[in-house]
């Protein structure tokens, strides 16, 4: 399950993302330019792509947060209970 940031990060790709990809579209569905309405929605696909896998310098104390947290709280095992 993606957090807040994750979401927040994604939406921002997108801003950039899907104008290149409508214009993309209109270039080769429309207007006959095929060539360029590819490389543009290959561009705007790339985006995402990118942003979704690359790890930057700045996400790295995030995941090692993630990590700490993840290693620090573990469910207690059960103990079984003694009354008796």
């Amino acid at each position: 399950m993606a957090g807040i940031i994750d979401t927040i990060k994604l939406a921002g790709t997108l801003v950039l993302a899907l104008p290149a990809a409508i214009a993309g579209l209109d270039l080769a569905l429309v207007r006959g330019q095929t060539a360029f309405g590819v490389a543009l929605v290959g561009l705007a696909i790339g985006l995402v792509v990118i942003q979704h896998t690359l790890t930057m310098p700045t996400d790295v104390p995030e995941l090692l947060a993630k990590r700490v947290v993840g290693t620090v709280a573990k469910e207690p095992e059960s103990e079984p209970d003694d009354d008796g």
